[in-house]
């Protein structure tokens, strides 16, 4: 199992590792890492100095935006098995997207491989910090803090593994010998309940915001924030209103231009509670540039990208009419977009992912799009989510006074279009509330998870080959199981 499992990384080797996997990199801005990309110093003189510890909490951030994090293993687990997105790009090309559009994936799937990679390579990075940083003499403050960084980006990792799996190995320390390698799959609540203290310890030390010099890093805000999405799941209603009321206490607010939101020159605005920065460096360039939104750009077109993760139709015909976010969603084939590029009337896909794209004359050095952030928690999706935690706990005035603050900017004061939700009957409040959280967070990677978390899989992707009992997780990797032999365990209905 890939740093969970079968691999270990000691202290000896973790300034060798993290070099050879490109994670010593920059990533939020100009001083944020100021590392020689040469790095020679032996790998045994690491963990001794502040700042060891520095690039090595550095090297996490940069690890949140290499390939099998953002590219095409996300695309695959988190977004196409929706209703909402489709692979897209040219019909023979990159087939096997089709196996998660119409759940015949198995087991053996690579991007499912990928997945799993990506997530423990990125807990162990994690685990080097925790354990490593305590007793190297240095600033006490930025040593807590480091901690309570690694400890978020943790859970981060770990939600994204047991929302998509379901049990999985829970390694919360490095191990220290051959014997700790081999571990079985933890039940999910003991998962979900590791996260849940890794983010409250998180949440009681990070500040709320950072210096310009380390804005990206991760806050108390977007601890509570992700604790809130943790406990949304868990159906922990008292929890995600607690939490939510929390974040929103902080300052945040919704950016006034909904398709501007997600554009380069408004990264980190107010409405930003967590992105994964994504800066390329020139001397590091086969390692530091993101390729979220190649893979996904505007495919054909000079500038543009690979077309893959396009919208579907499902999706287009889910906004209210004149709605401004469909717009901001979704390129259309034959459109000019507000930055004035004109797409082609013709191509390989009508559609295109709107929020990943950047303009085509926006310069680049390897990939198109690489300086391009993700956006993983939006002020939006926690105002939505104090909606649907009030909605539950019978609290009919704060769900709609929550959920109309993000209808208020979606119109765009335009008082024609999208008019308040009035409702006081729980059962439609909440059906608004979902297709609320549908049309605004339309292509960031959490439909299908909304839909599953929900109880609603069949009813909305049974048409597709969703079926109950088995497509709510992804299968274990078949190679983690066959090198534990036996160890792991498969989800019900693979083989």
């Amino acid at each position: 199992m890939y740093f969970a499992n079968n691999s270990i990384i000691t202290t000896k080797n973790v300034l060798a590792f993290i070099l050879s996997a490109g994670m010593v990199l920059q990533s939020c801005s100009s001083n944020f890492l100021d590392v020689p990309p040469q790095a020679k110093e032996p790998a045994v003189t690491f963990f001794v100095s502040e700042d060891d510890a520095t690039k090595a909490v550095n090297s996490i951030y940069a690890n949140l935006r290499v390939w099998n994090q953002v590219a095409f293993a996300a695309i695959a687990i988190e977004s196409v098995p929706s209703d909402e997105a489709e692979k897209g790009s040219s019909p023979g090309d990159a087939t096997f997207f089709n196996n998660f559009d119409n759940f015949t994936y198995t087991a053996s799937e690579g991007q499912i491989q990928d997945f799993w990679t990506g997530q423990y390579q990125s807990i162990n990075l994690c685990n080097q910090v925790i354990e490593n940083i305590p007793p190297i003499t240095m600033d006490e403050n930025l040593k807590t803090r480091y901690i309570a960084e690694a400890k978020f980006v943790r859970a981060y990792n770990y939600f994204r593994l047991v929302r998509a799996f379901g049990d999985v190995p829970l390694r919360l320390t490095l191990p220290k010998s051959s014997t700790e390698f081999n571990i079985p799959r933890t039940p999910k609540e003991q998962v979900w309940a590791a996260i849940e203290q890794d983010l409250t310890d998180a949440a009681a030390v990070l500040p709320t915001s950072y210096p310009s010099t380390d804005v990206g890093r991760a806050t108390k805000g977007a601890a509570l924030a992700l604790h809130a999405k943790v406990a949304m799941y868990q159906k922990k209603w008292n929890d995600v209103l607690n939490y939510t009321n929390q974040v929103m206490a902080l300052g945040y607010s919704l950016f006034p231009n909904f398709e501007q939101l997600f554009r380069i020159a408004n990264e980190n605005n107010p409405e930003s509670v967590f992105e994964i920065q994504c800066q390329s460096l020139p001397n590091i360039q086969g390692a530091s540039n993101s390729q979220y939104s190649q893979v996904q750009g505007v495919r054909a077109q000079s500038g543009g990208g690979w077309g893959f993760n396009v919208p579907t139709e499902a999706l287009v015909n889910a906004f209210e009419a004149n709605d401004p976010r469909r717009d901001a969603t979704i390129i259309f084939r034959g459109e000019t977009t507000p930055e004035g590029d004109a797409v082609a009337p013709t191509g390989d896909n009508p559609r295109y992912n709107q929020k990943s794209y950047v303009p085509f004359t926006v310069p680049f050095k390897q990939n198109e799009g690489e300086d391009q952030n993700i956006r993983v928690i939006r002020f939006a999706e926690v105002l939505l989510m104090n909606a649907e935690a009030a909605n539950e706990l019978g609290n009919t005035a704060q769900a709609l006074q929550s959920l109309n603050r993000v209808r208020l900017r979606a119109r765009g004061g335009n008082p024609n279009i999208l008019p308040d939700v009035t409702t006081t009957n729980q059962d439609q409040l909440r059906t608004a509330i979902y297709h609320e959280r549908q049309v605004e967070l339309a292509m960031e990677f959490d439909r299908f998870f909304d839909v599953v978390r929900q109880g609603r899989g069949v009813a909305v992707l049974g048409s597709k080959g969703f079926k109950a009992g088995k497509n709510e997780v992804m299968p274990i990797p078949q190679n983690e199981i066959d090198k534990s032999a036996g160890t792991l365990t498969q989800n019900v209905g693979y083989n």
